[in-house]
């Protein structure tokens, strides 16, 4: 069976909370890393900077030490004090000054570590109420700041994760097609979207759909993986609420020849750290391999066809009682 590649956000490895309580505890960064050196499916690992990272010459020791492969530099561009307003879309020109600013120096880490990418939740830039903000103002700020983001250090491509709500009520970048409007109106090759499950799940797209939508623009992608109720982003493990959902997800991304990593932002809460990045990793793999003992080009037939009943009993028989002769 060939391995998809995973990796994990080091921030869910140790030490998280919600409003109310914390879960687990701290961790240094090593102590991250060799945790997940003892998840034999794992091999890379998305860096959270600035909070998470030391100097880049011992990131890069700790990396080769513990043979990961840095999947992504994560730039967290919320939690400073003078973004609580937002960064990208702050009035400030000095505060998206900044902002920008920090995702440059995100790549140049990114450079330093061995890494290619650096991604970017936009989390703090949105609103809650009626005329908070100038909308079109506001996305003029984000169009301009992320165009200056991407032209820095164009090697390391940045991808912009999108996201429904949190830590604002309504986040300006919220679906996957204002995601790719957003790329188009920036007008680089040196950006990509993010598309985390779970955010597309209970932001009310098919995170299947959603895939196909970014594989038919000019624009790479990046997944991150988990799941939810579809009300919340409660970055469950993978497959425990929607699996026939995360089925679909994976089957259009093995359709489009997808092989970057396939990155656990997964919270474990009350759950095991190892076991939770491990079933993620196991459940991904599992079901990359049964799609490919599967008959994809007669599931291809049958979904051409108007009678869905045809198309559930094949994944019926092939997804949930294989060998069954009564499927």
């Amino acid at each position: 069976m060939k391995q998809v590649k995973s990796a994990v956000i080091t921030g869910f490895i140790g030490k998280t909370q919600d409003r109310f309580r914390a879960y687990n505890s701290d961790r240094t960064l090593e102590e991250k890393f060799a945790l997940l050196s003892e998840i034999d499916e794992i091999d890379g690992v998305e860096i959270v900077y600035p909070y998470e990272v030391p100097e880049a010459s011992v990131c890069r020791e700790l990396l080769d030490r513990y043979h990961l492969q840095p999947a992504c530099v994560n730039v967290n561009i919320k939690n400073e004090p003078e973004f609580i307003n937002g960064g990208i879309t702050s009035e400030d020109p000095a505060i998206r000054a900044k902002a920008v600013s920090m995702i440059k120096e995100a790549k140049d880490y990114a450079a330093a570590v061995g890494a290619d990418r650096v991604q970017c939740c936009p989390l703090g830039d949105g609103y809650e109420f009626s005329f908070q903000c100038e909308y079109g103002r506001m996305w003029d700020y984000l169009v301009e700041g992320f165009a200056e983001a991407a032209a820095y250090r164009p090697e390391i491509t940045l991808y912009i994760e999108y996201k429904p709500n949190e830590v604002r009520g309504k986040c300006f970048i919220d679906s996957a097609a204002k995601a790719l409007y957003l790329l188009q109106c920036i007008g680089s090759d040196h950006v990509g979207v993010t598309l985390d499950f779970g955010h597309s799940m209970y932001g009310g797209e098919t995170p299947a759909e959603a895939v196909s939508l970014l594989e038919h623009s000019p624009y790479p992608y990046y997944i991150h993986i988990n799941d939810n109720d579809a009300t919340w982003d409660w970055d469950y493990m993978v497959g425990t609420k929607h699996f026939l959902e995360y089925v679909e997800f994976l089957y259009y991304l093995k359709k489009f020849g997808y092989s970057g990593y396939f990155t656990s932002d997964t919270s474990p809460t009350r759950l095991d750290i190892k076991e939770t990045f491990r079933a993620n990793a196991r459940w991904t793999n599992r079901i990359w391999d049964l799609l490919d003992r599967m008959d994809l080009k007669r599931l291809e037939e049958l979904m051409k066809q108007d009678e869905y009943t045809d198309t559930w009993k094949y994944l019926e028989r092939e997804l949930f009682f294989r060998g069954d002769s009564h499927a």
